[in-house]
């Protein structure tokens, strides 16, 4: 008997888990991404193990327009956006600087990055995001999405998975007048 209730209450502790998880939505470790303020998909990584997101560019530039803070850049995506990008500077980031990538003489741990918000896609969700701008021709994807950005999408990240959310098809402006 004493096992019974030990078991029911123990089950009645994960309800309130369970209702949590059933409000989120299912992403792959990949996926495509709108990216709504330059009318551009691409593909992305999601990733739970970095806090920002990151979008490749190139020939970054901060200066000030009226007393603010702003940044200049080129997408680094592929060769089709060769002109400049002008947005507001949301903020600046420190990311951790890895194991290689650290020299002992600078003594600094970290790398500031310039960050901006977008508005992307993925799957039928839109969100407002903080992308930090670096160069990531290096990398496969031009897009890595980190935990803060996944947390607004209500993310849950299966890494068995790829592309499970589709196209993104997002409603714009124009879109929802017609």
């Amino acid at each position: 008997m004493r096992v019974k209730a030990y078991s029911l209450l123990l089950c009645a502790c994960f309800l309130p888990a369970i209702g949590q998880a059933a409000d989120k939505t299912i992403y792959g470790l990949n996926e495509h991404v709108a990216l709504l303020d330059f009318d551009l998909n691409v593909p992305a990584k999601l990733d739970t193990g970095a806090q920002t997101a990151s979008l490749s560019a190139s020939d970054i530039t901060r200066f000030k327009r009226d007393g603010e803070s702003w940044v200049r850049f080129y997408l680094a995506i592929d060769s089709a956006h060769s002109h400049p990008i002008e947005r507001p500077l949301a903020r600046i980031s420190k990311i951790k600087r890895r194991a290689g990538d650290f020299d002992p003489e600078e003594d600094k741990t970290y790398t500031a990055r310039p960050v901006i918000e977008l508005d992307v896609c993925m799957g039928k969700a839109k969100r407002t995001i903080e992308v930090n701008l670096t160069d990531r021709t290096a990398f496969q994807y031009p897009l890595l999405i980190g935990s803060d950005a996944l947390t607004r999408f209500g993310a849950l990240v299966d890494p068995s998975l790829t592309y499970v959310a589709g196209k993104p098809g997002c409603l714009t402006e124009s879109d929802a007048d017609e």
